[in-house]
């Protein structure tokens, strides 16, 4: 059915008598949930060693950073559409055995993020300060965030590539690969970090410019390490040809199917977000440095939601391409316990040690005493927030793209940004702001689950 460790892993297995064997089901997800787990948490935990250090340099540059980041995101969001849809579609082919339109599938994927790649890269690093300025940016953060942001979305094409890569090597069952070369990109953005920020080994103290330099050093090699990793012997692509120059015009079609909503629906969230940060970034700089370590943190929170959601596409993917629809839904009620699980301990961790972690970031008690506040906040979400991004990830897997579309556009949209809004007009500051994004979870949560139970996902055909 997959292949991970170079192992394959067979639905027959998973029946004795016709009696599901939940312990192996449990092992099953776990192959696939761990290996993305550890990547995610890691990589969010890199990302606040590298808040930390430009946090240390002053709270302007953390700032600049932090309303880089958005938009920065928005434009990975182009690539999205592609990268669902090549998840379900090699998960699909790999379930019925045909390997050779798993291949197919990912050489798309890299001829059109190429494409794709190399137009966002310039567009962001011509209109950096235009973007930043938008954002909200104040005059002190504005020189900073512009340099930050126009080097990093120079390199947006390098991560482009290597999340093509990474969606087709998950659909296959693969998550160990990307863990390895995620995590080896990561340990090389902070040691980067170290020499570019703050002018060690003989090189000059760059701040922000530095810390945009190592960010972008860093995506290259893990774009150069993630070639590697399809093309080494053992890999399900190995052996076909991945940078022939021929277009599969109805292969893309199925892919956008597929995933245009899906990089709809990121486009929807991260505009969102975009706004929901203008808002926050009107508090002032010290209350959106606040804000901004609260967003970091948080990301530890999305790790295992993720981690989860990632594996139930795949098993329901996989599950559905072999005819077992049966299978593919207890993969995705099963995943989502197991999620739950570790997302009720992150949330025990953010409740009572949240001014510890917020400590971490910077040497200010005020900033420090908001951000804690606001972390109360994200572990109250933490079992609406597992819920809808595992079996919105289940969905995934079975195609069924529009109704998580649906639910982050009435999310984002309609209860986050207008409640921000309304919150911080009635005063209530950073906390009205994380209040919003609670109702947005509790929202999503409820749509999410309510479509996953209706069984229509089923019989969607990709």
């Amino acid at each position: 059915m997959m292949n991970v460790k170079r192992k394959a892993i067979s639905l027959d297995n998973l029946f004795d008598n016709d009696k599901l064997n939940k312990k192996l089901l449990d092992k099953y997800i776990w192959i696939l949930a761990l290996p993305s787990l550890l990547e995610l948490m890691l990589a969010t935990l890199f990302g606040m060693v590298d808040m930390i250090m430009v946090g240390n340099v002053s709270a302007a540059s953390l700032a600049a950073v932090g309303i880089s980041n958005q938009p920065m995101m928005l434009i990975l969001a182009v690539f999205q559409a592609l990268n669902i849809g090549t998840t379900v579609l090699v998960a699909r082919f790999i379930g019925t055995g045909d390997r050779r339109s798993s291949g197919l599938v990912l050489r798309q994927t890299l001829i059109l993020t190429a494409i794709l790649g190399v137009l966002t890269s310039l567009i962001g690093f011509l209109f950096a300060r235009r973007v930043v300025v938008f954002m909200g940016a104040k005059p002190e953060v504005i020189p900073l965030a512009t340099s930050y942001f126009g080097i990093v979305a120079l390199g947006s094409i390098f991560i482009a590539i290597t999340m093509g890569i990474t969606a087709a090597l998950r659909g296959a069952g693969d998550t160990v690969s990307p863990m390895k070369y995620n995590i080896l990109s990561n340990l090389i953005n902070v040691f980067g970090n170290y020499i570019l920020i703050y002018g060690k080994l003989g090189f000059p103290a760059m701040g922000v410019t530095g810390a945009a330099l190592s960010t972008t050093i860093s995506r290259g090699l893990g774009m150069m390490m993630a070639f590697y990793a399809v093309h080494r012997q053992g890999s399900i692509f190995s052996n076909f040809p991945l940078l022939r120059l021929k277009v599969d015009v109805g292969l893309v079609k199925r892919m956008l199917r597929i995933g245009l909503p899906s990089g709809l629906e990121q486009v929807a969230l991260r505009t969102g977000q975009i706004e929901f940060a203008r808002t926050a970034a009107s508090l002032g700089t010290m209350v959106f440095a606040a804000h901004q370590i609260a967003l970091n943190v948080v990301g530890l929170s999305f790790a295992p939601g993720q981690a989860f959601g990632i594996a139930a596409t795949t098993l329901v993917g996989q599950s559905l391409g072999a005819g077992r629809p049966d299978v593919a839904e207890r993969c995705g009620f099963e995943t989502r316990r197991l999620g739950m699980i570790i997302a009720f301990s992150i949330a025990l961790l953010f409740f009572f040690f949240g001014r510890q972690i917020a400590d971490i970031y910077i040497n200010d008690a005020e900033v420090t005493r908001m951000a804690a506040k606001a972390l109360k906040i994200v572990a109250i979400m933490q079992p609406l927030q597992s819920t809808q991004f595992i079996l919105a990830g289940a969905l995934r897997g079975a195609g069924d793209t529009r109704w998580p579309l649906l639910s982050t556009m009435i999310g984002i949209w309609c209860i986050r940004v207008v409640f921000a809004k309304v919150f911080v007009a009635l005063g209530f500051g950073l906390i009205g702001l994380w209040t919003a994004q609670l109702l947005d979870q509790l929202f999503r949560s409820i749509f999410i689950y309510k479509r996953y139970t209706s069984d229509r996902w089923k019989t969607i055909r990709v």
